[in-house]
């Protein structure tokens, strides 16, 4: 379809913030997803043009994080794994399974996870308390790295409000920073979106003008998101995280 001067800019508009809430609240589909269904696009379409128009967003977003990163590379490099893998079956699932059968329990999904995310604090004091004396949970435990995967297989099929779970499962496996977990979180998504995005390419249909308009927006708003999240203090940012997930969550019961 041919988009109008007009539609243009708000494609762009919509990359822009998308990619500010990837490195932020991880809920970018919020903004993008409905912006192209609101165009007119066919929703599977809207979906894989959306993940490939993101990259470059995430990709911004986790260089802008890249001092986080560096804090822990093994989990790093576990993130990237599990999510890889996690993302190639959510994309296969996509184009296999019919409309519908997964989004049914996405909202209830990112509920549990908005959840888990508000009571992450009490539930790592009673894990420390309750853990091996002056023990530290640095990296990714067997249950961490399932649900970790989960989440890939959901950033790959559908996404939105994959960064709030991902935050909360971070948040809940891993004693780091809330800044560290969200710089992990930005990772995860710019790991799911690129392999889910390298096989939409392939064997979708993808309609690359709306990608290409995306990624310009993104792109800019992934990094400038980067520079907020990391100075936003950890309460305001999980109130920001639940907020943003509950919202998705409203927009898709």
């Amino acid at each position: 379809m041919d988009l109008t001067g007009m539609q243009q800019l708000a494609v762009v508009a919509a990359g822009l913030g998308a990619g500010m809430l990837t490195s932020t609240v991880g809920v970018a589909s919020l903004v993008s997803f409905p912006v192209l269904i609101a165009l007119g696009i066919p929703p599977v379409v809207a979906n894989v043009s959306n993940t490939l128009g993101l990259i470059p967003g995430s990709l911004s977003g986790t260089f802008g994080y890249r001092r986080e990163l560096i804090v822990k590379p093994r989990v790093v490099w576990f993130v990237v794994l599990t999510c890889s893998v996690g993302a190639v079956v959510g994309a296969v699932l996509l184009l296999s399974l019919p409309p519908g059968v997964f989004e049914a329990a996405v909202p209830w999904l990112i509920v549990l996870a908005c959840l888990t995310v508000g009571v992450q604090p009490l539930i790592a004091r009673w894990l420390r308390r309750h853990g091996e004396p002056g023990g530290s949970r640095g990296r990714l435990s067997p249950a961490t790295t399932v649900f970790a995967g989960l989440t890939g297989v959901y950033g790959g099929y559908f996404g939105a409000g994959a960064g709030v779970m991902m935050m909360a499962v971070l948040s809940l496996g891993l004693d780091l920073d809330l800044r560290v977990v969200n710089a992990l979180k930005t990772l995860a998504l710019m790991v799911a979106n690129i392999v889910a995005g390298l096989i939409f390419v392939f064997v979708a249909d993808v309609n690359f003008t709306v990608a290409g308009l995306l990624a310009i927006g993104s792109v800019v708003g992934g990094y400038v998101g980067a520079h907020i999240g990391r100075r936003l203090p950890p309460t305001i940012l999980r109130v920001l995280i639940i907020a943003a997930g509950l919202t998705t969550a409203i927009t898709m019961f």
